[in-house]
């Protein structure tokens, strides 16, 4: 099983931009309970809770690399069909992950997640299952909701101290003259990862704006991943990418080379 193209396949299914509706409290409570249990070890009492709030537990072995990944993964195939996916490391501890949050309206982001999930042991990804404008009231732009799969994920990683980067594209424009906008969301100051990734990007041959020194687009401010992970004092770091640095080409390695630094600097138990 070729793990990047079951995930590209599942993003860019027809139905992303159905109609969409979260899932209820209760749901999302044995969700976080039963993913907590899956991050602790505990396989049996994962399963089992997942399986009581409409969720299953698939073992794959990704061909390319032989590692093995746990998917979490709705049971119904309509509705919650669109409620997003997690992928964990099944061979190690989870010591970081990738978020993203807008798969196919940031056009490539989906593919660079999976990319980057195989490029570094101990990683998880977290995948919103829906198109940013599906539904009603932006109820499917995960990154500004707390009521999804996808937040209650990512906040349980966060409790754990489980640092992540999330994943955005923007639209070039003149007034955005760069290939890459690093910040830290809801916090104003920069951990030294963070900071590392924007040189990185840069000695890339990659314009970058640092979003903790400068005045920046698309920050993230906003984003409620980036405040949650601020009250449980857990590492994020929002990166917007231009088209180029997304996909194939010279930016696109690029930013795929330095992100993999960052995780795998992430990898390594003693880093935190």
């Amino acid at each position: 099983m070729n793990l990047g193209d079951r995930i590209a396949e599942y993003a860019k299914r027809p139905g992303a931009r159905d109609s969409y509706r979260p899932p209820g409290e209760a749901r999302r409570e044995r969700l976080a309970r039963g993913t907590g249990h899956l991050l602790d070890g505990d396989a049996k009492a994962a399963e089992r809770v997942l399986k009581s709030a409409g969720f299953r537990i698939t073992r794959l072995t990704d061909t390319a690399s032989g590692r093995r990944y746990d998917e979490i993964a709705a049971l119904d195939t309509g509705r919650g069909a669109r409620w997003g996916r997690l992928y964990l490391s099944a061979d190690s501890g989870v010591r970081w992950n990738v978020q993203v949050p807008h798969p196919v309206a940031d056009r490539d982001t989906e593919s660079l997640g999976a990319r980057l999930l195989e490029s570094a042991p101990g990683g998880a990804l977290v995948l919103a299952g829906a198109h940013r404008d599906a539904g009603r009231n932006g109820s499917a732009d995960v990154a500004h909701r707390t009521d999804s799969v996808f937040h209650t994920i990512v906040a349980e990683l966060q409790k754990r101290g489980v640092p992540g980067v999330q994943l955005h594209g923007f639209a070039e424009r003149p007034t955005r003259p760069y290939e890459a906008v690093v910040s830290t969301g809801a916090v104003r100051t920069a951990p030294e990862e963070a900071a590392a990734l924007a040189d990185r990007l840069e000695s890339q041959g990659l314009r970058v704006c640092r979003g903790w020194s400068g005045r920046c687009p698309l920050e993230g401010i906003t984003n409620v991943q980036g405040e949650a992970a601020e009250r449980h004092r857990a590492t994020f770091v929002h990166v917007e990418l231009a088209p180029a640095a997304r996909g194939d080409g010279r930016e696109a390695t690029a930013a795929l080379t330095a992100l993999t630094r960052l995780l795998t600097t992430w990898s390594r138990p003693t880093t935190r």
